[in-house]
């Protein structure tokens, strides 16, 4: 049977059977509501009295319940597994996921689930793969937070490893922040604020740029789905100068191209340091920010030193449009079609021999 893909993130699951040369068959928000499937489906219920659960939180599953709810939906109902034959799985695990973590997912997807065959790596190696490499740096923004992760011949370098605790999920309350200010008597829902942010927001050249928006900034028009128009302007700036200078968010971190030089600088040999340079993946939905790509390699060719040019890649021609949005997706159904054929995975002969510990051996 064809192995299943599954990248479970803080605001999107990536799900489907391993084929990277489209995008995940499934793609869904990881918030459970505890609604019934008709209660939440009229377009009478008040979403305010609804209880939503967020099982996935800044990247690490915080609610196993909620995560097996959601996994059976997924598997089940989504890419039509029958119980009693259910298949093999990859699984992209976020970084500095926790052992005790690692290895309750281990035992829901044999114990619960009777996979045939489980293989886990880190989003920050499967990024890497989507675009055709084995070693660089991984720039992953996400939801509900950054991850910069050198990778060297395919292991995370996990003594260089930066995590910043802010993501797309705090840009959204910043744009939302900022409207209120130009548009006293704006009350945006989340799911409208973050439609806005992923179509109008922007990051300016250079750090000069933004702050002469403050004085002169063209607006751009948005019209809300209650057919309202907004116009967004310096506000639209401000979210992805966030990730440049992470003080307007209230937080002392560097921005995301000095974080980058930094956690490059912290592997061994320095020899290294010039390949994991030249070979950086933004990838996570925010990446995908207008502006974003150059601002970074400006910044980061002017952090650098002469003798190393750092340089963001592409994916190659080939790959779908969505590649370096669905990167760790689309890695994981890349290896897959090498890891199962090879039997390198985890068996349910060895799992039932060794138990969850068997992941720490086989998928380091």
């Amino acid at each position: 049977m064809e192995p299943v893909v599954v990248d479970p993130g803080s605001c999107l699951l990536k799900a489907g059977f391993a084929q990277p040369d489209g995008d995940p068959s499934i793609v869904l928000r990881t918030a459970m509501t505890s609604a019934s499937p008709d209660e939440s489906s009229r377009k009478s219920v008040d979403l305010s009295k609804i209880d939503f659960v967020h099982p996935v939180q800044r990247g690490l599953v915080r609610d196993w319940d909620a995560m097996e709810d959601l996994w059976r939906y997924v598997f089940y109902s989504g890419v039509g597994w029958e119980p009693g034959s259910e298949g093999p799985i990859l699984i992209a695990e976020a970084l500095l996921t926790p052992k005790s973590s690692r290895e309750q997912m281990v035992q829901i997807m044999f114990e619960n689930f009777n996979v045939s065959g489980l293989y886990a790596v880190e989003q920050a190696v499967l990024s890497l793969y989507a675009v055709g490499r084995i070693t660089g740096v991984a720039l992953d923004i996400g939801h509900g937070k950054i991850d910069i992760a050198p990778v060297w011949e395919g292991t995370v370098q996990h003594n260089a490893v930066k995590r910043v605790e802010l993501g797309g999920q705090d840009l959204t309350s910043l744009l939302v922040m900022e409207l209120k200010k130009s548009h006293h008597e704006l009350n945006l829902d989340r799911a409208t604020a973050e439609a806005v942010k992923e179509e109008g927001a922007a990051c300016a050249e250079d750090q000069v740029a933004f702050s002469n928006f403050a004085e002169d900034c063209e607006s751009v028009e948005y019209t809300l789905p209650d057919g309202k128009i907004i116009y967004l302007g310096r506000e639209r700036y401000v979210v992805g100068e966030a990730l440049f200078q992470p003080s307007l968010l209230g937080v002392e971190e560097y921005g995301i191209p000095e974080q980058t030089l930094r956690a490059v600088s912290s592997c061994v040999p320095a020899e290294n340091h010039r390949q994991l340079m030249e070979n950086i993946v933004l990838c996570g939905g925010t990446s995908q920010m207008s502006g974003l790509e150059a601002r970074f390699q400006k910044e980061a060719m002017t952090l650098g030193t002469p003798s190393i040019r750092p340089s963001v890649i592409k994916p190659p021609e080939y790959m779908p449009e969505n590649t370096l949005r669905y990167s760790a997706w689309m890695g994981g159904a890349i290896l897959a079609k090498v890891v199962f054929p090879q039997n390198q995975h985890i068996t349910k002969a060895e799992y039932d021999e060794i138990g969850p510990t068997i992941l720490h051996r086989k998928c380091c």
